[in-house]
């Protein structure tokens, strides 16, 4: 063992080396994948693919991990730019950045490790690029447990902050505003709005309104919030962000449902769709709610099966939907619909439909047309993120208008597209609710770990309490700036691949983290009337919604790595 590295700088270019070494590996994986699974043609089989799902799986987060830990070193030199430092001393960026850096090495290490095979990978490869020296001394340096601990107890110093977030006056003072919504609204009515699954309140709704909040995604023209000249994820991001830290169920998922039917209508409306629509949907006059996903399909949009039957002057529609959330409240749904009914066609015969109802509260509801349509819906029960009730609806002749088709005529057969587009910004945004769960989580997991006394001392004091603070303030750090980051490139036109990874990581991330803090609340935090145990069974849904983590790993993000993946000899060795 060499000695230890003791500049910051030294460190941090150590951490740069170790990941060139493992992506290397990956990119070899990658290569590798792509040769088995490739047609005579040279495309990439979806059916071989299929065949290395756990290898898929694997790598998809392996990336995911070495690409936050980039973007979190990268992070760090700008903290310490903006904070001005001393050279020879580590700031708390730069050791959240060290500490993830080593932990992503050790982990792709371990997997690639234990099935070399799999990975295309031979002692060879091994030791040139997970076992290479440089990687396994820097995960040495980084990773003992006094070092751990000793971060911990920096982080405890902290109260609850974990780093500069770097935001520009403007989305700074996003953040400010809605942290105060959040504090003074939101959280004070959270709990009962969990444990007794009640609507969310016209309190937090009109507040929502009144900051002009559902026209976020919706440009300027249309009486949105967003400049006519482009995208602001950023400001999407914050305000969800700290909504959620307020409540997931009770005010951090309102504003992705307009986001989505904004993005939708922006993309293939006709002009008269997105000036009756945009503006009402921009003011929160009309709340909004998206019928996509089905009983027996799941994620797999192309095979849905709800039918839509021309008719004189529109379209008949029959059949289920199921967690169609905030359903009820909903003046307008979003729904997709097979119009052509050759299932051969798969994506190509589906369209999209706005259907305008009354809003109803509560867990179920009946709406009849005039004309005889009914449409009927009942809440599903679920174990957390209550308040915006998430609905099974069928659907008996229910008659939607040829105006109301998205895109006109014109539209027919583009739903899936059109799907799509509405969904581009739905990943980014679950990235953003799971920072918000975890900064919440973390802070109440901290402020208890100083108050509870065991055997005479706080449990804070304990070595390994000092560890789960460490690895949680660490793991909330990367994923806010992982976040940050793929919104300013999305906002550059940039970052959809970005966008399905830190969707995948901060998902998963955020379920541990919540588990870490509830237990570090021992017994207590069992008790439903502590708020981490409403925090970690919300944060069970956001691997699930936007994107099942095995569809988005399986079908996103390994898919578009391995089209894109260099051929062996490129890659080299």
């Amino acid at each position: 063992m060499s000695e230890p590295i003791q500049t910051p700088a030294e460190q941090l270019q150590q951490a740069n080396l170790a990941l060139a070494a493992v992506q290397k590996a990956l990119d070899y994986s990658l290569a590798d994948l792509k040769e088995r699974t490739q047609k005579a043609d040279g495309r990439v089989s979806a059916a071989l693919l299929d065949h290395h799902q756990l290898v898929s799986y694997d790598l998809s987060l392996s990336c995911a991990e070495t690409t936050g830990a980039r973007f979190m070193l990268d992070y760090a030199q700008r903290a310490r730019e903006a904070g001005g430092s001393p050279a020879n001393e580590l700031i708390l960026e730069e050791r959240f950045a060290l500490l993830f850096s080593a932990e992503a090495v050790q982990g792709i290490r371990n997997r690639l490790s234990a099935r070399p095979a799999d990975f295309g990978l031979n002692d060879h490869w091994l030791s040139a690029t997970v076992d290479h020296a440089v990687a396994r001394q820097f995960c040495l340096a980084q990773l003992p447990a006094v070092r751990v601990a000793e971060l911990g107890q920096l982080a405890r110093a902290q109260d609850g902050v974990t780093g500069a977030y770097l935001l520009d006056d403007h989305h700074q003072m996003m953040h400010d505003t809605f942290r105060r919504v959040a504090e003074e609204v939101v959280m004070p009515l959270a709990e009962e709005i969990h444990r007794h699954d009640l609507d969310i309140p016209d309190a937090i709704i009109d507040q929502v309104k009144e900051m002009g909040c559902f026209g976020i995604s919706i440009p300027e023209r249309f009486g949105g919030i967003q400049s006519d000249d482009g995208e602001d994820n950023m400001g999407m991001i914050v305000v969800t962000e700290e909504l959620t830290r307020g409540s997931l169920g009770a005010a951090g998922s309102l504003i992705t449902r307009p986001e989505i039917l904004s993005r939708a209508l922006l993309k293939g409306g006709t002009e008269a769709q997105k000036l009756k629509w945009l503006p009402q949907l921009a003011s929160g006059d009309m709340l909004c709610a998206v019928a996509v996903t089905e009983p027996n399909y799941g994620s797999d949009v192309a095979n849905m099966r709800l039918k839509a039957t021309k008719t004189e002057g529109g379209w008949l529609l029959n059949g289920a939907k199921t967690w169609c959330t905030f359903g009820g409240r909903a003046n307008v749904l979003l729904i997709l619909a097979r119009t052509n009914p050759d299932l051969s066609l798969g994506h190509r015969g589906l369209s999209m439909f706005l259907l305008e109802k009354p809003s109803y509260p509560g867990h179920a509801f009946e709406f009849k047309q005039d004309g005889g349509g009914v449409l009927s819906a009942k809440a599903i029960a679920t174990i957390g993120y209550r308040g915006m009730h998430s609905f099974d609806l069928f659907f008996d002749n229910v008659f939607v208008p040829d105006d109301n088709m998205l895109g006109g005529s014109a539209g027919e057969g583009k739903g899936f597209y059109f799907t799509m587009a509405g969904f581009s910004g739905g990943r980014i945004q679950t990235a953003a609710r799971a920072v918000g769960i975890m900064q919440i989580a973390y802070e109440r997991a901290l402020r208890y770990a100083q108050e509870r006394m065991v055997f005479g001392y706080p449990i804070a004091d304990y070595q390994l309490t000092q560890v789960k603070l460490a690895r949680m303030a660490t793991y909330l750090a990367v994923s806010r700036q992982f976040t940050y980051t793929v919104g300013r490139l999305m906002d550059q036109g940039e970052g959809d691949m970005e966008a399905s990874m830190v969707k995948l990581f901060t998902c998963k991330t955020a379920e541990w983290v919540t588990r870490e803090a509830l237990q570090i609340h021992g017994g207590m935090g069992y008790a439903e009337e502590m708020p981490v145990s409403r925090y970690f069974i919300d944060a069970r849904v956001l691997s699930i919604f936007e994107g099942a983590e095995e569809t988005l790993a399986l079908k996103v993000i390994t898919r578009s790595l391995v089209d894109n993946a260099k051929p062996k000899a490129e890659v080299g060795g």
